[in-house]
């Protein structure tokens, strides 16, 4: 039976009833995500996958930081050179939706920039960051 806060009445068979919109905080259970099928061999292994794969995201590329103060952004005029806080040989931070998944280097593919990923940030140090 899945946890959910956000309040659906339980369906037919006794289990929570698809969410009402699209509430943060609602929890489901490996079932629901599975369509009925039992995930105890391989946990996840069997997870649908199809209800969140068509959801956007927001991929970006930081190539690197600084600290200034509002005098010195209202004095940049083109052509000035602001220095970062990563060395240029340093790799790149890849982002989804500004929560760092991987590290890359800048390559170009067909006239275009890209990112060749050269460490992709495991899902336990991830959540260490969060915490």
């Amino acid at each position: 039976m899945a946890n959910d806060v956000s309040g659906s009445a339980p369906d037919a068979e006794g289990g929570s009833a698809a969410p009402k919109g699209a509430a943060g905080g609602t929890q489901y259970a490996p079932e629901e995500l599975t369509g009925g099928r039992k995930t105890r061999d391989k946990p996840g292994s069997d997870v649908n996958l199809d209800l969140v794969l068509d959801v956007p995201v927001n991929v970006s590329l930081r190539v690197g930081t600084t600290d200034m103060s509002i005098r010195d952004l209202v004095k940049l005029v083109e052509g000035s050179v602001v220095a970062l806080d990563r060395q240029a040989d340093e790799a790149m931070d890849v982002l989804v939706n500004g929560t760092l998944i991987a590290h890359g280097e800048i390559v170009v593919v067909d006239d275009r920039f890209g990112v060749r990923l050269t460490d992709v940030v495991s899902p336990v140090e991830r959540i260490q960051k969060i915490n």
